[in-house]
This record gives C-alpha cells, structure tokens and sequence, in this order.
C-alpha cells in the first residue's frame, strides 16, 4: 500500500517535515477555507501543490499531494434543496480542474450536518496519553439536555435517558459548552463550525428526509458525478458513517457493506469507489471487517486504517480510538486483505494496483501531549501507528516469500 499522511495545510502543527521523517511517501489534504458548494478553482489546487511541494525556505519536500480528502458534498446536494443543482455543476468543475492538476483520488462522504462525531477529544489513557472517545451517553445529553432537539429522548433506549440525565446533572456551564464544542469540533481552517442555533437549522432542513431518501440522494448525486469522474481518469471514493449509525434524527445510509454494495450496484462504474476506514466501519460489531475488505476490495480507492473498542456490542455503542493492533479489529486480517487485492490487480494490469493509505487518528503520546496539533492527528501517535501497520506488512511480505 502507498503510505499516505493527512495535512492540514501550512497552519497544521505537524509539519511536512515531520510527515517526511514519518517515512510517508505522499500527502492527503483538501482547500477546507473553500465552503462545501464552491468551485474549487485550478489556481487553489495550484497552490496547495506548492505549498505540499516546497518547505517555507523553498527547498523541496520530496511530497505530493496525491489524496483529496475531502471534496466535501453541500448539505444542498444532499437535501436535494435551494441551489443544490448550482452546487452539483460546481462539484463538477472540481473535479475537472483537479484532473487537470494531475490529482486522480478523491474521498468524500455523504454524512447529514455533521461529519465524524467524539464527545471527548482527549480521554484520558492509563498510560498516560489521550484519544478520542463517543460516549452515547454524554451525546444522549447533548441531544436532549443541550441541543434540546425536539422528541430527541425517544431515540434513545431508557438506560441511556436515565444515564444522560445524570451526566448532564452533574455539568457545569463550562462542561457543557465543551461538551457542545467537542460534538460540533470541525476540521482545522476548515468554513462549517455550527453554532447551536446553526445546527438546530440545519437539522430541519432533513425533515422528511428518511435513510430510503437520503440513499437516492446520494445515487442521483453519483449519476451524474461518477461517468464524469470516469471519463477523466478519476476515482471517487465515499467515506463511511462516523460513527455508522444514526445521530441527531437524521439518517445515515454508509454503515454497512450492505449499504455500500446498494451505491456501488446502482452506479455500476470503477470510478464509484469506496473509502475503507477499518475505525469508522468497526464501530459497529456487525461490520465483518477483513471480509468487507476482501469483498468490496475491487472498489477500494483509499483505506483509513485505525482501530475502536466498543463498550458494548450493540448499535449504537459508545467506543474509543484504540492502539492501531489494539482494538476489536483484527488489523493483520485486513492488511492481508487489502495486500491481497493489490496482488490481484497488478496481475490484472490495473493502474491503481498500490491502493493508498493512511494511518488514521492516533493516540496523543509524549510530546503530543502539549504539541497542540488537531484532534485525533497527533505527531508521534500517528508515526506510531504508522510504524506498527508498515511491520505488519512486512512480515505478511515476508510471510508470502517476498522477502
């Protein structure tokens, strides 16, 4: 797999430096100061190359931007209201001018207002260190005690109320606004942070939105984008649910490998791929990740690879960002996977036989700890991570006599 790094531009507190030492050989990064809607125009993405090309002092990073992530789908499109067909051309010459940069790899996701979702930026570890956590519990309160979203409780078992109702007993002020920041933390530089008030106005622009709509939505969207995407040598590839299951009342329809195989059946073209993010997907203990990986393998443009621990086995769950190895996921089983379909390609003679990849999150650890770098992307932790799945690949290397 080519080992790939997420970068958030030259304000990212882990510097293209840092990504080099790492030993990953590409960049993954996006114009997140463009709004969801808005053309990304060629001399944007010319200068995000430079700046991924070239050090601050002009001297060469030997890096370059090779992933999008993300090409983000307006709530318009999604919603199929107001100018979504503005948006929809606009996406289009995106893609265009993208292809013309030379930039052939493209992820996006088709989550309602809010993309990943944590109640804890920095969960304390028992060494020391700190992750990311959701607790249903703690958004249970934010749901019904902060947002206070109409009929929000009924979305929730009885323990879980009971339990919410506790949690936010037991909050300050303070604590409750962190916990909001938390919830609706967006991504470094990028335009969307809602407000309360905001995000209580995007979630009735879902009304009568159920999961059966929202999935047509997002068919009707790949209709038009994926022949497109096609033609210019391009491959699109649809992030998974995070977490992949319902939150806020709104419906979430990338979860599940069945849900994938819906989207990918229905626009039938390699273009029309799939993102495999083993932590989102491994929320939920009905996801089989090693055989979704081995059976949606043909379609996988780009693979996100961290690890959960869920609480419970149930859906929902509350869970946590665990070590890369350390989770529930068996992560050999689905780098075996994943090294499998690339030796299936390059017998085919494909082009994208090396599927790019990334080392997803990361615990804060060492000087982590007070580096200050965006959530869930520390230095050390992701290096960590990326260190530990490039020895599983070597000894499955190893293991299959290329060695």
């Amino acid at each position: 797999m080519r080992q790939a790094w997420r970068w958030f531009g030259p304000h990212d507190k882990v510097s293209l430096a840092d990504v080099r030492q790492a030993g990953a050989a590409c960049v993954v990064t996006a114009l997140h100061h463009i709004p969801a809607g808005a053309v990304w125009h060629a001399e944007e993405i010319e200068a995000r190359q430079r700046e991924v090309a070239f050090h601050p002092d002009g001297s060469m990073t030997h890096l370059a931007w090779e992933v999008v992530e993300s090409l983000p789908v307006s709530e318009a499109i999604k919603t199929q209201t107001g100018d979504w067909r503005a948006d929809l051309v606009h996406y289009k010459r995106s893609l265009e001018n993208l292809a013309r940069a030379g930039i052939s790899t493209i992820c996006y996701n088709f989550m309602p207002v809010l993309d990943w979702t944590r109640t804890e930026l920095a969960w304390p570890l028992e060494n020391g260190g700190t992750t990311m956590r959701f607790d249903l519990a703690d958004f249970a309160a934010f749901d019904i005690n902060v947002l206070k979203r109409r009929g929000a409780a009924v979305d929730y078992d009885a323990q879980t109320v009971e339990t919410a109702k506790a949690r936010f007993g037991a909050l300050d002020e303070a604590g409750a606004e962190r916990l909001a920041a938390n919830i609706t933390a967006g991504l470094p530089g990028a335009v969307e942070h809602w407000s309360l008030e905001e995000l209580s106005h995007q979630l009735t622009l879902y009304t009568g939105i159920d999961a059966a709509r929202l999935r047509q939505n997002l068919i009707d969207f790949l209709s038009e984008v994926a022949p497109l995407a096609q033609r210019l040598g391009l491959r699109l590839c649809c992030h998974p649910d995070d977490p992949p299951f319902p939150l806020l009342g709104l419906p979430r329809v990338m979860s599940t490998e069945a849900d994938y195989r819906v989207v990918l059946d229905a626009v039938d073209l390699p273009a029309n791929g799939v993102t495999f993010c083993a932590g989102s997907l491994g929320a939920r203990p009905d996801n089989n990740l090693p055989a979704m990986a081995a059976r949606l393998g043909p379609r996988i443009h780009f693979t996100h690879l961290r690890n959960v621990r869920r609480d419970a086995e149930t859906v929902p769950c509350s869970f946590l960002e665990d070590g890369h190895l350390a989770g529930q996921t068996d992560m050999v089983a689905v780098v075996a996977a994943l090294l499998a379909e690339e030796s299936r390609r390059r017998k085919e003679g494909r082009a994208d036989a090396e599927i790019p990849m990334r080392p997803d999150h990361g615990q804060e650890i060492l000087d982590d700890l007070t580096r200050g770098a965006q959530p869930g992307y520390p230095a050390i932790g992701r290096l960590k991570g990326l260190a530990e799945l490039r020895g599983v690949m070597a000894a499955l290397d190893w293991d299959q006599g290329g060695a």
